[in-house]
């Protein structure tokens, strides 16, 4: 390729990923994330512009660690009291999700334990080991959620 048919693919290259994210609950109170908009879907206000995730490959490689610069002076401050009130709520959020998703993981492990272990003939063995397969990845959806709900509760002060 010449200089010139890359420059596009550079500028191209250079401009920043967005994408809105929705939280969607279904009719059976699940909750997922999604960058796609469907029904029972609200977009999340992301007030924060994140760097992009960096690729795997990248993410092996160690860190380097940016110089500190020192916060501007009139860089907005937040007051010490609003700081732990927003921190509590946080918390509060996060421990409620967590016993909802604990319960719906309950939920979805008795689920499993009540399927029947056969069906009737070729066919309901099928059907039968669909709901089952369903009724896993329920099961591990929740598990997830728990294990990110207790990361992110971890990182509270």
């Amino acid at each position: 390729m010449t200089l010139r048919a890359l420059l596009p693919l550079l500028a191209l290259a250079t401009l920043p990923a967005h994408a809105d994210i929705y939280r969607c609950i279904d009719d059976d109170q699940y909750v997922t994330y999604s960058n796609v908009q469907s029904r029972h879907c609200k977009k999340l206000n992301l007030e924060s512009q994140a760097a992009p995730a960096a690729a795997p490959a990248a993410a092996a490689a160690p860190a380097r660690v940016a110089p500190r610069t020192p916060t501007p002076a009139n860089f907005p401050r937040v007051d010490a009291d609003a700081q732990r009130a927003r921190d509590a709520d946080r918390r509060h959020i996060l421990d409620s999700e967590l016993l909802a998703e604990q319960k719906n993981l309950q939920q979805a492990q008795k689920d499993l334990a009540d399927l029947p272990l056969r069906g009737v003939g070729e066919a309901g063995a099928g059907r039968a080991n669909e709901r089952a397969q369903a009724v896993r990845e329920r099961v591990a959806l929740h598990e997830r959620n728990i294990e990110a709900l207790r990361k992110e509760l971890a990182k509270l002060r």
